[in-house]
């Protein structure tokens, strides 16, 4: 064996359709493009959404409302999970951002608020950016200690 009768597997290659090369070739003509139209003319491409001329939809349905560039946003963490990670022994006496941030419920760089939403009776202190005034208060009736950072 040698590279000079090396060849492809039966049936790998094709040979391509030559279009437009006259009646005989039984792709004349048309060019298998059907009659007329904007898809028989050369450079067609359909636009995303292009619904055939009719209105398209993201034209059709109204814009509404509004975001504000100057809002904050906070990544809500819930006392309930917070108490979860503890039954886990994932957390001790202590919750700041690093920590976290290290057991993958916020991401670097994100603003922490603490909400009040689930279960919670334990004595723990917290470290976060914001709290709600709930979370706070059960917080505080548990013995522990929250601390807000800016």
């Amino acid at each position: 064996m040698d590279l000079s009768n090396l060849q492809p597997a039966e049936g790998s290659i094709k040979k391509a359709k030559r279009l437009g090369r006259g009646q005989g070739s039984g792709r004349g003509g048309t060019s298998t493009r059907g009659h007329k139209g904007q898809k028989s003319r050369s450079g067609y491409s359909r636009k995303k959404g292009f619904e055939g001329g009719q209105m398209p939809l993201q034209r059709r349905v109204p814009k509404f409302g509004f975001t504000s560039p100057n809002r904050t946003v906070y990544q809500a963490v819930n006392l309930g999970d917070i108490q979860k990670l503890h039954d886990n022994k994932k957390i001790k006496d202590s919750l700041d951002i690093d920590l976290m941030i290290k057991l993958g419920i916020v991401k670097k760089n994100e603003l922490v608020k603490v909400l009040s939403k689930g279960n919670y009776n334990i004595k723990l202190n917290i470290t976060a950016h914001q709290f709600s005034a709930s979370a706070q208060k059960l917080i505080e009736e548990n013995g522990g200690k929250f601390t807000k950072v800016e």
